[in-house]
């Protein structure tokens, strides 16, 4: 095994032990292992899925807790390490698991570098949680499964393991918290190789030769063009499409599950966000870019009716999937100026603004700018139209489009 594969790490010491070399994990009787989430990851296969011994696991994270663990070197393939028991020579112990043949890392490059998230945040030094599951879709497995952790100590113990390499096997926890890559130097790559490998894939082609350009041909300066009389022509700007495009059909990396986002989110913002760049292209609206939190939201409510994911947009407001439906009716039916009367109280108004609502409704009541009979309500809004609501489970919910006379609305 060549030097530059091994990589020393001074495990957690007790205080006052080989003075200069301070203790990297603070001494306690019951201090964890596993402060990040590959060391855990690590910890739940050792005692989970690699089925060693439970009761040797225990002493040995006693151990590991005393600080007998020395010295600690990680390798491809292989944990080396010194642990001191209760003889004076310490004990020499190995932790080997089996480091995945060429072949078998081309395949995990493979799909790997299919994931453009994957590969930047590799290469900015992070190794992301999706890692283990790209390596199980090449068909293997990152973390060691039964059988695969093998153990070998120098102690009189015969046991597989001893408490001294359960204390390494703890101790491993802790290289991998300090250096991540050392989980994949586990399978067999040093973290230098993989990068190269990555950057590698991920490398674009050539660039086409292109001929010179030749000089374009003498214009107006865009200055000049607006100064000059109206008989000059300036270009018009392009037109847009016919109709709002869609996202191309590219594929879509699955952001990392600790960050809540779904993928299906983000291809609808990004649907969303084509139609209200076009509708700012071609003049027909302002893109949304003025609209209110719960305009927004009642716009994209409106899209969704009818499908689950209302219930889920609602869910994510934070409100009720029987109050966003309102709101959706409301703008499909009638705009922002529906939504505004679904969502405001009552509103002061003169009496005589009601005058035409009471000859269409002569036994109704009145509260502010709703005018009511029975389960019927006619709602007058600040742009001067009137809106009927029909109650419904107790619930007032818009109707139709409005309408400047209320006998229309009947």
């Amino acid at each position: 095994m060549a030097d530059e594969d091994r990589v020393p790490w001074q495990g957690w010491r007790r205080k006052g032990e080989d003075a200069g070399l301070p203790a990297a994990k603070g001494p306690g009787s019951r201090r964890p292992f596993g402060a990040t989430w590959w060391g855990r990851a690590w910890l739940e296969a050792l005692e989970q899925r690699a089925r060693l011994d439970p009761g040797r696991l225990s002493r040995g994270r006693s151990y590991a807790r005393r600080g007998s663990v020395v010295e600690l070197t990680v390798s491809p393939g292989e944990v080396e390490a010194i642990v001191q028991g209760s003889r004076v020579t310490p004990y020499q112990v190995t932790v080997r698991i089996r480091a995945f043949s060429s072949a078998e890392w081309d395949s995990v490059l493979e799909v790997v570098s299919a994931q453009i998230g994957r590969v930047a945040a590799l290469l900015d030094g992070e190794l992301p949680p999706e890692v283990i599951d790209d390596v199980r879709d090449a068909g293997l497995e990152l973390l060691p499964g039964a059988g695969e952790v093998l153990t070998h100590c120098t102690c009189p113990d015969f046991a597989v393991p001893c408490k001294h390499s359960a204390a390494v096997c703890y101790l491993i926890a802790d290289a991998l918290d300090d250096d991540p890559f050392a989980l994949l130097l586990l399978r067999g790559r040093r973290k230098d190789e993989l990068l190269a490998a990555l950057r590698t894939r991920r490398g674009s082609p050539a660039a086409p030769v292109v001929a010179p350009r030749t000089p374009p041909p003498a214009g107006i300066p865009a200055i000049a063009a607006f100064a000059s009389p109206s008989n000059v022509p300036v270009p018009a700007p392009p037109r847009p499409l016919g109709a709002p495009g869609v996202p191309a059909a590219v594929r879509v990396l699955d952001p990392p599950r600790s960050s809540g986002v779904d993928v299906r989110d983000l291809v609808a913002l990004a649907t969303d966000a084509a139609q209200r760049a076009w509708e700012l292209a071609s003049g027909d609206g302002d893109g949304g870019l003025n609209l209110t939190f719960e305009q927004d939201l009642a716009r994209r409510a409106a899209k969704a009716l009818g499908t689950p994911d209302l219930a889920d947009l609602a869910h994510r407001a934070g409100i009720s999937s029987r109050r966003l439906t309102s709101w959706a009716v409301a703008w499909r039916d009638a705009g922002p100026g529906g939504l505004t009367v679904t969502l405001d109280d009552p509103v002061a108004v003169a009496p005589d603004a009601l005058t035409e609502a009471l000859e269409a409704l002569p036994d109704a009541t009145i509260e502010a700018n709703r005018v009511t009979s029975g389960k019927l309500q006619l709602r007058l809004g600040p742009d001067n139209l009137w809106y009927r609501f029909n109650q419904q489970f107790n619930d007032w919910t818009l109707t139709g489009p409005p309408s400047p006379d209320p006998k229309d609305l009947l």
